[in-house]
């Protein structure tokens, strides 16, 4: 079952003040193969053009960043889903260290090789997915 919406906000709000407070020492870690890594997204927003930073599960895979717009299972994709659609070219803060990404959504065959991965990582993604009509977009985020 999924928690409330209200749950997930304040525990994102929560990460980010932390990260925020410890100038950025705390609210990264890496991924394994048994557990998503956390990562800090920097993406422009597509009307306000201001820089939003949203915490994001996130794997490797090569060079490429993969992460999941589920928003928790929600009606809409995430905002910052929408924002990267508009303006692909954005920032991740990862433990130590600061990266470049371009943002496309994974190929029919990428989404089928990944999406396993993940639900190992994390398996609230399949109850995500259960909970909502649309399809949860696998995202690459690849360096440039």
């Amino acid at each position: 079952m999924v928690p409330p919406r209200w749950v997930f906000r304040s525990a994102w709000a929560l990460h980010k003040a932390v990260s925020r407070l410890s100038g950025g020492r705390i609210g990264t870690r890496p991924p394994s193969e048994r557990r998503v890594g956390t990562l800090f997204l920097l993406a422009r927003g597509r009307q306000s053009g201001i820089v939003r930073r949203n915490g994001i599960f996130y794997l490797e895979d090569g060079p490429n960043l993969i992460v999941v717009a589920s928003n928790a299972g929600a009606p809409k994709d995430p905002a910052w889903w929408s924002n990267l659609q508009a303006l692909p070219d954005a920032e991740v803060e990862l433990p130590g260290s600061r990266r470049a990404v371009r943002a496309r959504e994974a190929t029919a065959s990428e989404r089928a090789r990944l999406w396993p991965r993940l639900l190992a990582a994390n398996p609230s993604y399949a109850d995500y997915q259960r909970g909502t009509a649309r399809p949860i977009p696998v995202v690459v985020l690849e360096p440039r």
